[in-house]
C-alpha cells in the first residue's frame, strides 16, 4: 500500500514557502511579517516531515523592526544553493508602499546567517534568486510597471543580474511578464527554473486571498519574451466556492527529487466555522508531472487535497517535541517568537531555573511597539494550552497571564491584575478594532495561577485554578472569529502565548511561568 501524507505539511501562520534541496536534504524557509526571530528554517529529508532548525534572522542586527504595523516586517523569502553557499533574499516591508529587499548567507543552514547584503534600487516585494548553468545569478522580483499601473494592483515581473562580489544588482534591468489574466491583479511571488532548454518563471497573481491563483510561462532565453502556459492557471481554487475546506492557493515553489519527481509547496488556509482561518495562510504540497513542456499540478483533480500519496523517498520522521515545554532548556524553543524586535531584555531562562521570567515593562499588547508577549502559533483548529504563573500585582496597571493574539487591535487576553479596592483578580479582556470590553471578571488570590485556553472550532474557552485540577470557568462559548484575517486583516495567523505588562508605568515586578504546554487535535 502506497504511503500518504497529510495536508498542511507546515500547520499554522507559515505561508509563503520556499525550498532548496541539497544532494538527499530538503530546506524550507516561510514569511514571518513583524515576529522574531524572523524566518523560520526547516529540514527534511522526505518533503513530508519537517524539523525546524531555527532561523534565518535571530538577532537585532538583522532585522529592525521597531515600530513597524501589524502585517509589515518580512514578506515572502526565496531560499537557495549554489557552491557550498545558501542564500536567503527577502524584503523587509517597512510601510504601505516602502520596502528594502536584502540577501542574507550561510554554509550552515541552522546558522549562523550573515548580516544583510541591503540591495540598492531594488524595487517591489518578493525577491527570488536563479544560479544559472554558467554561475550567473539573477534576481526577479515584481513592480509597479515603470511606465504606471494600467489599473489598480497591476504589477510586473522584472529581471536583473546580480554581482555576487559585490551584493548588488548589475547590467540591464528587463521586465519579463505581468501574468496570465488580462486585468489580473499583483503578479508577485516569481521563481525562475531551467529546465530542459527553457527558462520557467512561475508566480502568483489575482491577490493573496480568496482569488490566489498560480501561473507559469516560459522562454527560450532568460531575459524573454515569455509565452504564457495556454492552460493557465495551473493551480487555483477560486473557482470551487467559498465553503470549500481549502482556500486561497497560491505563492508556490518547486523542487525535482533524485527519482525525478517533481513537488510543489504553496499557501492555502482552511476556513471554518464560516469563512474565518484563524491559522492563517499555511504551507500545503501537491504533486507535479511534466507534460508537453508544462507542469500539472496534482495530476487527474488539479486541486490541493488533504491527503495525497507520499513522495517517492524514504521516509524521515523527526522525534516528536513535547507538549510541555518546562522551560529548562538555555533558550526558547524554535517554536517561540517575540513582536518586533527586542532593544531591551523582556525575559530570562536563568534567573529562576526552570522557569521563564517575564518583565512588566511598560508596552503593552495594544501598541506598535515590542511588548513582554512570547506567544507561538495556534497550530490547530481544536486546542487546549495551559500554563501556571507565580505572579503578585503590586500596583494598578501591572498583569500577567496569557493571550490569543491575531495583531495589536484584535485580541483577547487572560491576565491576573489589581481591580477596585486592590484586590487581585483575573480578568477576561477583548480587544477589536481598538475597542476593550472586560467580558468577565472573577476574584483569585494564592500567588500560584493556573491557565488553560481551549477552542473547539469558533468556540474559545478560558479557566484559571488556584490548585491543579480545581478549574473555574472564566467564560466559555467565546467567539473567536476576531482572530481571524477575514475579521482582523493582515497577513498573520493566531498567535497563543504568555504576556505581561506594567500598562504605561515603570515597574520592577516580575511573572513567572513554569511551564507551557499545548495540544492540538488534527
Amino acid at each position: 500500500m502506497n504511503r500518504v501524507y497529510r495536508n498542511p505539511i507546515l500547520p499554522g501562520f507559515y505561508p509563503d514557502p520556499s525550498l532548496c534541496r541539497v544532494g538527499e536534504d530538503y530546506y524550507m524557509v516561510t514569511s514571518t511579517f513583524e515576529y522574531f526571530p524572523g524566518l523560520p528554517i526547516f529540514h527534511s529529508r522526505d518533503l513530508v516531515h519537517w524539523r525546524q532548525m531555527g532561523h534565518v534572522l535571530d538577532r537585532p542586527s538583522q532585522l529592525p523592526l521597531d515600530g513597524l504595523p501589524a502585517s509589515r516586517g518580512l514578506y515572502a523569502p526565496t531560499i537557495r544553493y549554489h557552491d557550498g553557499v545558501f542564500y536567503v533574499i527577502n524584503t523587509l516591508v517597512l510601510g504601505q508602499d516602502s520596502g528594502r529587499n536584502f540577501i542574507v548567507t550561510a554554509t550552515d543552514p541552522a546558522g549562523d546567517w550573515s548580516e544583510p547584503y541591503w540591495l540598492d534600487d531594488a524595487p517591489g516585494i518578493d525577491p527570488s534568486l536563479l544560479f544559472d548553468e554558467d554561475g550567473r545569478c539573477y534576481y526577479t522580483g515584481n513592480r509597479i510597471p515603470p511606465s504606471g499601473e494600467q489599473f489598480p494592483g497591476h504589477r510586473e515581473i522584472w529581471l536583473q543580474e546580480v554581482d555576487l562580489n559585490t551584493m548588488q544588482l548589475t547590467g540591464e534591468r528587463i521586465a519579463l511578464w505581468d501574468g496570465a489574466v488580462k486585468g489580473g491583479v499583483h503578479a508577485e511571488a516569481p521563481h525562475l527554473y531551467a529546465k530542459d532548454g527553457f527558462y520557467y518563471l512561475l508566480i502568483a497573481e489575482g491577490g493573496t486571498a480568496h482569488n490566489h491563483a498560480i501561473t507559469i510561462a516560459r522562454s527560450e532565453k532568460i531575459t524573454g519574451p515569455y509565452l504564457g502556459n495556454p492552460r493557465n492557471p495551473i493551480l487555483t481554487h477560486r473557482h470551487l466556492g467559498l465553503d470549500y475546506p481549502i482556500v486561497g492557493t497560491g505563492h508556490a515553489d518547486l523542487v525535482e527529487t533524485p527519482q525525478g519527481e517533481w513537488w510543489m509547496v504553496l499557501l492555502a488556509m482552511r476556513p471554518y466555522d464560516g469563512y474565518y482561518y484563524n491559522l492563517g495562510r499555511e504551507t500545503f504540497m501537491v504533486p507535479v508531472r511534466w507534460e508537453e513542456g508544462w507542469p500539472v499540478v496534482s495530476p487527474g483533480n488539479g486541486r490541493v487535497e488533504f491527503h495525497h500519496a507520499a513522495p517517492d523517498l524514504p521516509e524521515q520522521r523527526w522525534p516528536t517535541s513535547p507538549a510541555c515545554d518546562q522551560f529548562d532548556a538555555p533558550q526558547l524553543g524554535n517554536c517561540w517568537n517575540l513582536i518586533r524586535t527586542p532593544r531591551e531584555k523582556i525575559y530570562s531562562l536563568a534567573e529562576r531555573p526552570s522557569h521563564l521570567r517575564l518583565y512588566l515593562r511598560p508596552e503593552t499588547l495594544a501598541e506598535q511597539t515590542n511588548p513582554t508577549f512570547v506567544g507561538r502559533r495556534q497550530q490547530h483548529i481544536n486546542f487546549s494550552a495551559q500554563t501556571v504563573l507565580e505572579f503578585s500585582p503590586q500596583q494598578a496597571g501591572e498583569c500577567a497571564g496569557m493571550a490569543l493574539l491575531q495583531n495589536n487591535n484584535f485580541h483577547f487576553r487572560l491576565v491576573v491584575c489589581l481591580v477596585g479596592g486592590g484586590e487581585t483578580a483575573v480578568r477576561l479582556i477583548k480587544r477589536a478594532a481598538g475597542t476593550e470590553t472586560i467580558l468577565a471578571e472573577q476574584p483569585v488570590n494564592g500567588g500560584r495561577y493556573y491557565f488553560r485556553v481551549s477552542a473547539r472550532g469558533q468556540a474559545y474557552r478560558f479557566d484559571i485554578a488556584t490548585e491543579p485540577g480545581v478549574w473555574q470557568t472564566v467564560a466559555e462559548g467565546v467567539d473567536g472569529r476576531i482572530l481571524s484575517t477575514p475579521v482582523a486583516s493582515g497577513f498573520t495567523g493566531a498567535y497563543l502565548g504568555l504576556y505581561a505588562s506594567s500598562s504605561g508605568q515603570p515597574s520592577d515586578n516580575v511573572a513567572d511561568f513554569d511551564w507551557f504546554e499545548y495540544q492540538g487535535e488534527a
